[in-house]
């Protein structure tokens, strides 16, 4: 039971959100990015390659970030009473396989037309992401 979920990439940038997130998601997209770049710091501190998840528990909601791929991170926001770290993880992990192949596909569709939303800095990168119209022929 979320009350929502991010894909954000490493940089801080909002791509996507689902969900009851009553919060600034764009502040919250950067500060969970910053968090995650701190647990990967922290991982080569301790000779891991990466963390690949960071849990952060409160006394009403949490947060799980899952890393998608090297570039993308996906953030769940639950509330605590209504569901376990446990389940959130199990199917949070579901939903990184299937975002990341989504990746895959984009990529092979167009692999010589990357995006860098830092380098890009949109305030809101959300059109970029929409589904196009085929081409009329």
């Amino acid at each position: 039971d979320a009350s929502g979920a991010m894909v954000i990439d490493k940089g801080g940038f909002l791509i996507t959100q689902q969900g009851d997130l009553e919060v600034d998601t764009v502040t919250l997209a950067a500060l969970a990015s910053a968090s995650f770049a701190a647990n990967e710091s922290i991982a080569g501190l301790v000779q891991e390659r990466t963390f690949s998840t960071v849990f952060q528990q409160g006394d009403n909601y949490s947060m799980l970030i899952l890393a998608i791929d090297d570039n993308c991170l996906l953030v769940v926001i639950f509330i605590n009473k209504s569901t376990t770290v446990g389940a959130v993880k199990h199917y949070a992990a579901e939903s990184v396989t299937l975002v990341a192949e989504q990746f895959v596909k984009a990529e092979q569709r167009d692999p010589d037309n990357r995006l860098d939303l830092s380098a890009m800095n949109l305030s809101d990168p959300s059109e970029l992401f929409k589904q196009k119209d085929p081409p009329q022929s």
